[in-house]
């Protein structure tokens, strides 16, 4: 590769990770490893699903599915008559995969509370982040993973001729091409659980998707031709494997919180971190090899090394960022007892909001809602406590128990009487909603209010 392109390169990581903690502006290892795919998601901005989109086509372009294009295509496409039916059997070979893959992403999301709760254990955590390296030690050609000749030959001729043939292979192509692809659907999978939302989970895996299978609808559908295999399919398994290194090394940020102090929320130390990760690129983290000579594996191995770190660091920042700007608002108590003891005291009403360090949607809400100067001066009339939940420690658990809280974030209200507000906030919600919720309260239970939340004792006087 020419010193031009890797200096290019070089630019564009040290862009990359200074505008990181800008972008991600969350604290979780989850949100953390889809590098601000979440974000931009609560912004409501297309580019979340542009960058799904570009991450499944970046995948169709390593070397274990790309080689797999023209084989599997001629099976389907060997049988077609007109470019009609080409477009149609490219299609719906095309809608199997995202079939698949939106299917993993509803599970993910649909078990994403379990997750989290797992993921609260830094022995889990640990294993995670193993995994995620040995992932990354696959990309960089320390082993292959790879299915046995006969088992790739039998899915291959799944579902027989015919458009419904080519749905069903479609439907099994991602366990085909297993050893590139699912290094980054584990990675993408854990996000989506981590947010847990059903919508999110089926709609960026469906994008996810799309991109992989675009280089497979254009041959079939138009009999494009493929420019061959070469040094470039080995830059895109690097950028693979520095990002599951990346995303191990979040991981186990976040499984010691003792490590925080080490991440500074200063733009000099956003600068550092980039600068480390532009030198990575320029050593060769992205364009050597681990084959060749051993300056080079060394000079790789030290470029891999620091832009990861880089990567890790911005991430950190991120989360020191977020720490910062919550400390700015309102002053939470993290205490049941003495909010409860203060109100009763002080005859004032109360907000109570359970949040975990792993939820996605918790940090979104500190974002969308409590950041707001106004949410903020309206809240200023209560008795604040943010109950963490992210150790399940025994507090947590017993208030938690006590208004049956299904999920995370949830946020209830308590009226100057003691008495449950009938409506919670539920996941992330916008200034607007949440200064319309604050204000209701004491007025809510002024009328006869609709049926309590199952467990909950909604407008029952406490105290």
């Amino acid at each position: 590769m020419s010193i031009a392109l890797r200096v290019l390169l070089s630019a564009l990581a040290f862009a990359g990770v200074l505008w990181l903690p800008d972008l991600v502006g969350l604290g979780p290892a989850g949100a953390s490893s889809d590098l601000g795919l979440g974000t931009l998601l609560a912004q409501g901005s297309l580019l979340a699903f542009a960058a799904a989109f570009a991450g499944g086509l970046a995948t169709s372009l390593t070397p274990c599915v790309y080689p797999l294009i023209p084989i599997t295509v001629s099976i389907f496409g060997a049988r077609r008559a007109g470019r009609r039916e080409a477009v149609l059997v490219s299609g719906l070979y095309v809608l199997g995969i995202a079939a698949m893959y939106s299917a993993l992403g509803v599970g993910a999301a649909l078990t994403g509370a379990a997750f989290g709760s797992v993921m609260a254990n830094p022995w889990v955590i640990g294993l995670v982040a193993l995994v995620l390296a040995a992932m990354a030690a696959s990309m960089f050609g320390a082993f292959e993973l790879r299915l046995p000749a006969a088992w790739q030959g039998r899915l291959t001729r799944v579902g027989g001729a015919g458009p419904a043939g080519a749905f069903l292979m479609g439907l099994v192509s991602g366990v085909v091409a297993a050893p590139c692809t699912g290094p980054v659907l584990a990675a993408a999978l854990t996000f989506v659980a981590a947010k847990g939302s059903v919508a999110f989970g089926f709609g960026i895996m469906f994008v996810y998707a799309l991109g992989m299978g675009l280089l497979f609808f254009l041959i079939g559908a138009f009999s494009l031709s493929l420019p061959k295999s070469g040094p470039w399919m080995e830059t895109v398994k690097s950028v693979f494997g520095v990002a599951l290194l990346a995303a191990a090394g979040v991981f186990l940020k976040d499984a010691f919180p003792a490590l925080k102090g080490l991440f500074s929320a200063a733009r000099e130390a956003a600068l550092a971190a980039a600068a480390a990760a532009a030198l990575g690129v320029l050593a060769g983290a992205l364009t050597g090899s681990f084959h060749a000579s051993w300056p080079r594996r060394l000079a790789k191995g030290l470029g891999v090394a620091l832009l990861a770190g880089g990567i890790v660091y911005a991430a950190g920042a991120a989360g020191a960022r977020e720490r910062a700007r919550r400390a700015e608002g309102f002053a939470w108590l993290h205490s049941y007892p003495e909010a409860i003891a203060r109100a009763r005291a002080e005859g004032r009403p109360v907000i109570i909001d359970f949040w975990a360090e792993w939820c996605v949607a918790c940090k979104e809400l500190d974002r969308l809602a409590w950041s707001d100067p106004r949410v903020r001066e309206e809240a200023s009339r209560f008795v604040a406590v943010k109950l963490d939940g992210t150790d399940g420690a025994p507090p947590f658990e017993e208030a938690s128990e006590e208004y049956a809280i299904a999920g995370m974030p949830t946020v209830i209200f308590l009226d100057a009487r003691g008495r449950e507000v009938p409506e919670r906030v539920l996941g992330a919600v916008g200034a607007d909603e949440m200064l319309e919720r604050l204000r209701a309260v004491g007025k809510a239970c002024e009328r006869p209010p609709p049926p309590a939340p199952s467990g909950a004792l909604a407008c029952a006087a406490r105290w």
